[in-house]
């Protein structure tokens, strides 16, 4: 059971979607602390350098479910947990053209 758990469905338009995932960059970008409003709530969450990131894309039938996640540690140190560590997405080196390698392509998992 989690100590704090803040939970918010409803139906929004992909403006409303990108608002929100607009404000979650900007608070990523800016680091250090995030305000992160939820309907009425807002969430104040203390955002470090680096984190576990997991990211799902899942195509059931007629339904796309897309889920990106952040993981990290509210111990003092902040750090990310050895095991974690090797999950947190790098860049890969550009080529001569300026492009980035491509990253693998996680397979979708079925529940």
């Amino acid at each position: 059971m989690s100590d704090v758990k803040v939970e918010r469905k409803e139906s929004v338009s992909r403006q409303d979607a990108a608002d929100w995932l607009g404000l979650l960059a900007k608070a990523f970008a800016e680091g250090g602390h995030a305000e992160l409003r939820f309907g009425p709530d807002v969430v104040s969450l203390r955002v470090p350098d680096r984190m576990r990131a997991e990211f799902e894309v899942e195509v059931e039938g007629h339904e796309v479910e897309v889920e990106l996640e952040f993981k990290w540690s509210t111990a003092p140190s902040g750090a990310v947990p050895p095991e974690e560590a090797d999950a947190v997405p790098r860049r890969r080196p550009r080529n001569s053209n300026g492009v980035r390698g491509s990253a693998k392509s996680p397979r979708p998992q079925r529940r």
